[in-house]
């Protein structure tokens, strides 16, 4: 990913990059989303682009495996999550979902995460010490809660499954306040282009609509130009 797109995708919410993939793709039906309702760490957060580095947690019941498996394996999470290319966020699913109990995503954890240079944290799972996070490392999770219950790893760099959407390791993940979605390699080269094509098609509805007067007849001419233009 060059640095154009990076700063690009940067700059826009995910629902905005759902949109730009459909006009790269030609037609709508993307469906490579999040589906469901889920949270930030802060409204000051912004949106979190990179390669998806995966593992699975679980916390409801304690590890069945001896402590010397649960010590190497957590070596080996945080091994994964110190390489591979950047930028990055840690994707990580929480398997105890629906019924997800233990915070992963706590102030220690995040400025670790933060300190390998990862851009930030996508789950399914609990975040918690809202306000003692790191600054520039949101966290997109799927509820709050105070205790770590018994949280530990369970697999590393697999595909995962976050609020129904699959993400593989390595994948392009986008994700803010909206939830996240995974962009299809196919369109990564058409991406900017198709950011900058939609933009400039949303202000045919959007700049008249803001204008003083704007009424049926004049709706009706922008929204016609709106509609030739959009995919």
């Amino acid at each position: 990913m060059n640095v154009s797109l990076l700063k690009k995708l940067q700059s826009v919410d995910t629902p905005t990059v759902c949109n730009a993939i459909e006009v790269a793709q030609g037609q709508r039906g993307f469906n490579q989303f999040t589906k469901g309702t889920m949270l930030i760490s802060s409204s000051e957060d912004v949106a979190m682009v990179g390669y998806a580095r995966t593992a699975q947690i679980a916390a409801l019941a304690p590890p069945k495996e001896s402590a010397s498996v649960i010590k190497q394996r957590r070596a080996d999470y945080y091994q994964h999550m110190s390489e591979g290319p950047r930028p990055a966020i840690a994707v990580v699913e929480d398997i105890d979902y629906p019924h997800a109990i233990g915070a992963y995503w706590g102030e220690v954890n995040t400025t670790i995460h933060k300190a390998f240079g990862l851009g930030g944290a996508l789950t399914n799972g609990v975040m918690r010490d809202l306000g003692d996070l790191p600054t520039g490392f949101p966290v997109v999770a799927g509820s709050i809660g105070p205790s770590h219950g018994f949280v530990h790893v369970r697999s590393v760099g697999q595909p995962v499954t976050i609020f129904g959407m699959h993400v593989v390791d390595g994948d392009l993940v986008h994700a803010d306040r909206h939830g996240a979605l995974v962009i299809p390699p196919e369109v990564i080269p058409l991406l900017e282009a198709a950011i900058d094509q939609l933009l400039t098609t949303e202000q045919l509805i959007l700049g008249p609509a803001r204008q003083e007067g704007f009424g049926l007849a004049e709706f009706e001419k922008a929204w016609a130009a709106f509609e030739k233009a959009r995919t």
